[in-house]
């Protein structure tokens, strides 16, 4: 990407190249979700296996990337990590459609994680930089690209299957979609050396500030209450995604033909949140359109719990899921926000609550042990509420970035 974009041109092909490379990240991940139970046939794995394939990669993984943001710096020093993690990141998938074992196959997806921390998240990083003054907006064509590359990931495994390919064909093509991703990357960040030499002469603005000038930093710019809000907004997106066609099987009593229509119908309508999310925020300000479908998710949650029927609930399920859109983009632009000139500590502390906020799905878990899974979902009811303290803008520390002109906003 070109990292300081300055000419429409030269941007508009950066923004591109670095929303490929959010879309072939989230292709991989589409993938493999949808591949799990052709992987389990063709290497025999035990269920114990299949479970280790995401929890160790998530864990590991998550542990070796957490550097990788206040280590990157800024300029000719990031792209380096970036094409570097992104060569890593081509390499991995290959290894994973290519592996004939387990351990072969669990080592792939570990080194994936902090490949995908070096390549995606430095380059998202990246463009929060080249537009301090848009962040919400470049976040939900961020997160737009994501969703469509999720949705993509299970069309393509089924698209080669029916066509009498394996699993491994849909990796290699992974592989290749990373590739030319790379590819654009690698091309508008030599079209922008020459504008580079002033990126270079800041790399020491991102570069590691030390651990407890680092907490120093993060709690006096606010940046908790927004890594706070991530992970506690995490639990009515992607939790709850997680448990959905479980909760209308056990709940509900649904069929699995119409759990599964109901995943559909969250990522479908999330999809088309997310495509109409930008125009939104062309008109309104960021933090008001959250405010709105906070309160508005508020209503919806409970009456997707309490209203009877599959159709109604599906209604409600799709309302919802267009209603959130704002969520992850809104929280993830304030975050790198309210770090104006350390958006690579910025990357750390969301793999670090990330880490975190992985207790959610155990949490929900035991809930649903000790008391039902009905009564477990109904406690996400207090995820809306928990969210309404997220419109105050905290106080931020005089910035060097435009990014503080924003608070005139709202």
């Amino acid at each position: 990407m070109g990292f300081a974009l300055r000419k429409s041109r030269p941007a508009l092909a950066g923004l591109l190249a670095a929303l490929a490379v959010e879309f072939a990240d989230e292709l991989v991940d589409g993938t493999k979700s949808a591949a799990i139970p052709l992987i389990r046939h063709d290497l025999v794995l035990t269920y114990f296996e299949v479970g280790l394939l995401t929890a160790v990669p998530l864990l590991l993984g998550s542990l070796i990337e957490l550097p990788v943001g206040v280590l990157s710096g800024t300029g000719r020093r990031r792209r380096r990590i970036v094409l570097a993690g992104g060569l890593v990141f081509i390499a991995s998938v290959l290894a994973a459609g290519l592996a004939g074992s387990f351990p072969v196959l669990l080592a792939a997806l570990v080194i994936f994680f902090p490949a995908s921390g070096a390549f995606v998240s430095l380059t998202q990083s990246a463009l929060m930089d080249a537009y301090p003054g848009r962040r919400a907006q470049h976040m939900a064509r961020w997160t737009l690209a994501g969703a469509v590359g999720s949705v993509a990931g299970p069309v393509l495994v089924a698209a080669v299957v029916a066509a009498g390919g394996s699993w491994r064909a849909a990796f290699v093509l992974v592989a290749v979609a990373a590739a030319v991703s790379w590819l654009g990357i690698a091309a508008t960040s030599r079209a922008a050396e020459s504008v580079a030499g002033d990126e270079d002469a800041d790399e020491s603005a991102g570069s590691w500030p030390g651990l407890r000038a680092a907490l120093r930093i993060t709690v006096a710019a606010g940046a908790v209450r927004w890594l706070l809000l991530l992970e506690t907004s995490d639990l009515l997106l992607d939790v709850f995604t997680g448990f959905l066609a479980l909760y209308l099987v056990v709940s509900v009593h649904a069929s699995p033909l119409v759990a599964a229509i109901g995943v559909a119908v969250r990522l479908g309508a999330g999809l088309a949140g997310y495509a109409a999310l930008t125009p939104v925020l062309e008109r309104f300000s960021p933090l008001r359109v959250l405010r709105v479908s906070v309160l508005v998710s508020g209503v919806l949650f409970p009456a997707f719990l309490l209203v009877p029927g599959i159709a109604p609930k599906l209604i409600a399920l799709a309302a919802l899921s267009i209603v959130t859109a704002p969520w992850y983009p809104v929280l993830m632009a304030e975050l790198y926000s309210s770090l104006p000139g350390r958006s690579g500590l910025a990357v750390s502390l969301s793999s670090a609550a990330s880490l975190a906020g992985a207790a959610g799905p155990l949490v929900v878990g035991l809930l649903a042990q000790e008391v039902g899974l009905t009564w477990a979902m109904a406690v996400l009811c207090v995820v809306p509420v928990a969210m309404l303290a997220a419109p105050r803008r905290p106080a931020r520390p005089a910035a060097s970035d435009d990014s503080a002109k924003l608070g005139s906003r709202d």
